[in-house]
């Protein structure tokens, strides 16, 4: 690489990150620009500092490594290394597509294998294409709570979000689960040409509305294939129209 490789540590023991960036820091070309004791520090400095890769932990308090890599959009995600005690959640990490995954306490030569698979991955990007992770990269699953158990749904079988408190509703079949997230959250994870959010406490998937009427000022009445009806918040007009490719039509919709 023309210049060093820009690494960021998230790892909520202080000795856990002073060791990994001094074996960094022994790699040829490797600049770690900054050390994040927790999930929501790292999110916002992940935003403006634009690393290469991050070396993350996967279990930190309050928000964890997956959490925290989901506060970013897909478009602000640099390449991703989770760095743990735990084996188990390896499988889910290769889902959140890392490009390794290190079990602590990590052996140096672990490291540098790993600081090479992601000089790769940076060296077969197209010439011009950012160094972030694809931007085509939503995930396709969410693990939510149920129960005792963790599901996995598919966010294709998603019809709407809702606002609940400090939970959003994801509407499956039918089916409601409760999710702890945000809807800022909630909406970088969701594919953009498939979701829109049409409330600051609604979200809905775009193929599945049958029908829009005007409802007050700004407002649209959406009926969703299932028969359900929510109204539109008077903000996010222009978005639900550009999503309906309706934003070039007359502003006026015939009402029943």
């Amino acid at each position: 690489m023309s210049r060093p490789l820009r690494a960021v540590i998230v790892d909520d023991e202080p000795l856990a990150r002073a060791r990994l960036s001094r074996l960094l820091e022994s790699e040829p070309s490797v600049e770690v620009l900054a050390e994040f004791g927790d999930g929501e520090s790292a999110a916002q400095g992940l935003r403006t500092l634009a690393p290469d890769v991050v070396f993350v932990d996967v279990r930190m308090p309050q928000l964890d490594g997956f959490a925290m890599l989901d506060r970013l959009a897909p478009s602000q995600r640099p390449l991703v290394v989770f760095v743990t005690a735990y084996s188990e959640h390896a499988v889910q990490a290769f889902d959140a597509r890392a490009i390794d995954y290190l079990v602590k306490p990590v052996a140096p030569d672990r490291l540098h294998d790993s600081v090479q698979r992601v000089r790769h991955q940076l060296a077969a990007r197209a010439p011009g294409e950012r160094a972030t992770a694809d931007a085509a990269a939503y995930p396709e699953r969410l693990a939510v709570p149920d129960g005792l158990r963790l599901r996995i749904v598919a966010v294709r079988d998603v019809e709407y979000v809702l606002a609940q408190g400090n939970y959003v509703e994801l509407r499956i079949d039918g089916r409601s689960l409760l999710l702890r997230e945000t809807m800022a959250g909630i909406q970088v994870r969701l594919d953009p040409r498939l979701f829109v959010r049409i409330h600051r406490s609604r979200i809905v998937r775009i193929d599945l509305i049958e029908q829009i009427e005007a409802h007050g000022a700004g407002q649209y009445m959406v009926r969703m294939r299932s028969g359900m009806r929510m109204t539109s918040g008077r903000s996010y007009r222009a978005q639900l129209r550009a999503a309906l490719g309706l934003a070039a039509m007359d502003e006026t919709l015939p009402t029943p």
